[in-house]
């Protein structure tokens, strides 16, 4: 799990996260490692609008969003995937 495994990266350098959690996104632990890891880029993919909301919001404090987009994997059902990047801020 993510959630174990983050905080052993803490020392490392690291320029990008690529994130793609379950429908219940991720938690405030993996947020914060995620934050104190201070990679340069994020590209956070989801499925469930909601939780990317909410854990967007976390991360807003210290990145932008650059660009969010949508894609139908699904069609003709209401699910659909979402890609943000994300730019830490200066």
């Amino acid at each position: 799990k993510v959630e174990n495994i983050i905080p052993t990266l803490l020392k490392q350098n690291i320029d990008v996260v690529i994130l793609d959690p379950p429908r219940g996104g991720s938690d405030n632990k993996t947020l914060d490692c995620i934050i104190k890891l201070s990679p340069k880029r994020i590209v956070y993919v989801s499925c469930n609008p909601v939780t990317l909301a909410r854990d967007l919001k976390h991360l807003a404090l210290y990145y932008n969003v650059i660009e969010v987009t949508p894609i139908d994997m699904f069609p003709q059902t209401k699910h659909v995937e979402t890609v943000v990047l994300l730019n830490l801020k200066k």
